[in-house]
């Protein structure tokens, strides 16, 4: 079993800044993509960034220039530097993470959510 802990969320005023960290655990062999995304009240779960084991990094267009993505191999973690917070940043962010489990089975995990609140 693979367990993925989001940490980092809370309330910011608008400009602020947040880092968002999520490290896995159990019974992992590697890690491939590692990815950041968010649901706000009443929209669908869309893709904030993600990061290639190689370190090659994607992100939405609304977030470009203000959001950072990295991830620490040796702890199995990926973070979210998210600056010059927007009110329409504010969601549920989830972790989610290509695991190749130490019985070599491959599927994706989710992490259970962390609260980003943005206020104006």
């Amino acid at each position: 079993q693979v367990q993925l802990v989001e940490s980092g969320g809370g309330l910011v005023q608008a400009g602020g800044s947040l880092r968002l960290s999520c490290a896995a655990s159990g019974s992992i062999f590697s890690i491939n993509g590692m990815s950041w995304y968010r649901q706000a009240p009443g929209k669908q779960r869309e893709l904030v960034a993600g990061i290639t084991r190689g370190g090659r990094t994607n992100y939405a267009d609304s977030v470009k220039g203000r959001f950072t993505i990295s991830r620490d191999d040796a702890k199995n973690t990926v973070h979210l530097q998210m600056n010059s917070l927007k009110p329409e940043d504010t969601a549920v962010y989830y972790c989610n993470a290509a695991v190749v489990t130490k019985d070599y089975y491959g599927r994706n995990y989710w992490g259970k959510g962390t609260l980003v609140t943005v206020s104006s």
